[in-house]
Order: structure tokens, then C-alpha cells, then sequence
């Protein structure tokens, strides 16, 4: 009998302990669930566009891809450095003398309208101005025109054209720069801008010098200039980037200058892993680092934003890790990325610039052996959780 009552007693202790795991463990289900929930974020999501662009013609080729700009009717601009950046097998039919019928450097300007046609072709040394050593930057502003920069040795000059390649301005001279607080000439130019609103423009500036600057949106001469944390630009060495540095001043390169919507500017400091965002008159508000322990050129390369009109995420290239970096603009938290190193569709080798059209799609360029234009079709608004790498966004195939 006693025995009895023991067994029964022990098999109810077994049943409530049971239960109890079990509802323990169901809670802990609930509060995992609940935490999934709480990381899951809303991130614009892409899918890269193998065919785009179509071929240059006449078998041209791209060098490197330093600079991209979408203009008013959609039309992507690039810039690119030509046949110094080709080997010889890839221009053969230029060589002196010729070695075989492929291939050769397209011109140094392009555009491709939205279906990828090339419908401008151009650029190059010519009579009333000073063509740069190296192309990098372009822009075509409110009006129609395009904007250059070079980051050659003796660069310190940007150029303004038509879309049909009609030499307009030049401001600045090559080879006569005197540093980061010379009022006309520019430093080794990286990315530049003109305001729609206020017909003034911004110059990521640069390679050499270590400031932003603001220039006449007709003439392109200088206004003002400051450098990090809207500091007096300062040349004085700074020695190898060290994860946690956050100098006074910009290292080398001042590699991008981005405006908002709500007039805010957003500037590169590349290999200082980091972007700080000014009013436009030059007043710093605040900065994020993003992959701090990016070493070499660099994680911030350029940045462009989404197309809703809060322009709710910003984009930014990182040439040194081959992402691209989904940020909250309003915070300047990461949220996701896509890309891998590598050669195929939606993979990078020196990813470099970045813009946006109309539709919210992303263009994208590459330097270094990359040599090319990438397009990644804008597929709305999804969920991932905070953090994810996407890796390559190829095209879903149905079936």
C-alpha cells in the first residue's frame, strides 16, 4: 500500500516537472520569437541586372570607373580612365601598329539612357581647357551640364561641359595648387555637386587637399571651404589609420560630398572608415563609422540615398570590403548589405561610385580590375534581420 502511494506520488512529481519544462520552454520559444520580431527590420531589397549596360560600340572598353550620375530623364552618366588603366590585349586595335580588331578604350564620358544604349560618347584634351591627368567624379547638375574632376598628380581644376561635350568652365589650374587653404585651386578632386536650390555647388576635395569646398554653380569658383568637423583644413601628416582614430582632421581621400532632400551634406573620409553630415553652410552635426576596422583605402567610398521623399536609406560603397552598405539615414545605423568580391553579376572588384534613379534602382561602378557598371533593380520594401549580409542578389528565377 505504501508502496503504492509512493509510485503515485512520484509519477504526479514527474508529470508537474514535465510540465513545467515544457511551459519553460514554450516561454522561451515565445521570447525568442518576440526578439526575432524586435530585429526584424524594413530594408530595401535589389536584384542585379546582368544585362545592363548594353555593349559599348565599337568594342569598347571601360578602364576604371571612378564617377556616376543619373541625370533628370533617367540617363546614367559614368566616367571612366580609359586606356591607361587597359592592357594591351584589350586594346589591340589601337596599339601602333594595330595587333588584332579588339579592342579599345570607349571615350572617357559616357551615358546610357534607362534601356542601357549608349547615347553620349565623348571627352578627351581639346582647345580652352585643361582635360585632367586622371578622371575622377562626374555630376550633371539642374541645367543640363556635366561636371568633372581629375585626382592626378597636377590635378586642381574641374571642368564643365553640355551633355554633347561643348567646353563651358574651368575653375582652378592644373599643377598650381599651394594646399587645403588655397582659395582657387582644388586639391586632387574626388566627387562634386551642384544644389538645384541655390544654384551652389560642393566639391569633395580631395585626394590632396583635406576639405570640402563650395563653388558658383556657374563658374564653379570657390566660395568657402572647411575641413573635418568644420575645422580649418590642416595638411600636416596624421600618420597609418588606427581602428578608434577619430582625428580632427580628414585623412586622405575627402572621397565623397552627397546631398539630402532636407539639406543636409554627407562627406566621405575614407580611410578613416567614417561620414559626417554638415548644413550647408558648413556647420557639423554628426558622424558614424562604419566596418572601423577596415584598414587600407578604406570602407566609406561614396554614398547615394533611396528615392522615397524622406530618402529614409542611404547607400555606401565599400571598395575595400566589396559591399554595399544599407544605412538608416536618420540614424546612420547599418541595416543590411549586398555583395561579395569577386567577378560575376551582383559580386564587386573596387566597387567605387554610386547613384540612384527615378525608380529607386541602384547603378554601380568599379575601379581597380573591376572595370564596369552594375545595375540593381529596385523589388520594394522587405523584412531581414538587422545585421544581414545579403551576399550576391541575383534574380529570382521562378519555377
Amino acid at each position: 500500500m505504501l508502496e503504492s502511494v509512493r509510485r503515485r506520488n512520484f509519477a504526479y512529481g514527474a508529470s508537474l516537472a514535465a510540465s513545467v519544462i515544457v511551459l519553460a520552454g514554450g516561454i522561451v520559444t515565445l521570447q525568442n520569437v518576440a526578439t526575432a520580431q524586435q530585429n526584424m527590420v524594413d530594408v530595401p531589397m535589389f536584384e542585379v541586372d546582368p544585362l545592363w549596360p548594353k555593349p559599348i560600340p565599337n568594342e569598347g572598353l571601360f578602364g576604371n570607373v571612378i564617377g556616376a550620375s543619373v541625370d533628370a530623364q533617367d540617363n546614367v552618366w559614368v566616367t571612366h580612365r580609359g586606356a591607361a588603366n587597359l592592357n594591351n590585349n584589350e586594346k589591340g586595335s589601337t596599339l601602333n601598329p594595330p595587333v588584332s580588331i579588339c579592342c579599345g578604350a570607349a571615350p572617357p564620358v559616357l551615358a546610357f539612357n534607362p534601356a542601357g544604349d549608349t547615347i553620349h560618347a565623348w571627352g578627351g584634351p581639346g582647345q580652352g581647357y585643361e582635360w585632367p591627368e586622371s578622371m575622377h567624379g562626374i555630376f550633371v547638375d539642374h541645367k543640363g551640364f556635366v561636371w568633372l574632376g581629375g585626382n592626378g598628380a597636377k590635378d586642381s581644376q574641374i571642368l564643365k561641359f553640355t551633355k554633347e561635350g561643348k567646353f563651358v568652365a574651368q575653375s582652378g589650374h592644373q599643377g598650381k595648387n599651394e594646399g587645403s587653404n588655397d582659395p582657387v585651386n582644388f586639391g586632387r578632386v574626388a566627387q562634386l555637386l551642384i544644389d538645384p536650390k541655390t544654384n551652389k555647388g560642393y566639391v569633395a576635395d580631395g585626394y590632396k587637399n583635406r576639405r570640402v569646398a563650395m563653388i558658383d554653380g556657374d563658374t564653379g569658383k570657390i566660395e568657402k571651404f572647411w575641413g573635418a568637423y568644420g575645422n580649418k583644413p590642416d595638411d600636416a601628416p596624421h600618420g597609418p589609420y588606427k581602428p578608434g582614430d577619430a582625428l580632427q582632421q580628414y585623412r586622405s581621400p575627402v572621397h565623397c560630398i552627397a546631398l539630402s532632400n532636407d539639406d543636409l551634406l554627407y562627406v566621405c573620409d575614407r580611410q578613416g572608415d567614417r561620414v559626417q553630415v554638415f548644413q550647408k553652410d558648413g556647420k557639423y552635426l554628426k558622424e558614424a563609422f562604419f566596418a572601423r576596422n577596415t584598414l587600407a583605402s578604406g570602407s566609406t567610398w561614396e554614398v547615394a540615398f533611396s528615392r522615397d521623399p524622406e530618402q529614409k536609406f542611404m547607400y555606401i560603397t565599400d571598395g575595400q570590403n566589396e559591399r554595399v552598405r544599407i544605412v538608416e539615414r536618420s540614424t546612420l545605423t547599418e541595416l543590411a548589405a549586398f555583395g561579395r568580391g569577386g567577378r560575376q553579376p551582383s559580386y564587386f572588384f573596387g566597387v567605387h561610385s554610386i547613384a540612384t534613379d527615378s525608380k529607386g534602382n541602384i547603378y554601380t561602378t568599379e575601379t581597380y580590375e573591376g572595370k564596369r557598371v552594375q545595375k540593381f533593380n529596385f523589388k520594394g520594401i522587405g523584412k531581414l534581420p538587422r545585421g544581414t549580409d545579403q551576399g550576391a542578389v541575383w534574380p529570382k528565377i521562378a519555377g
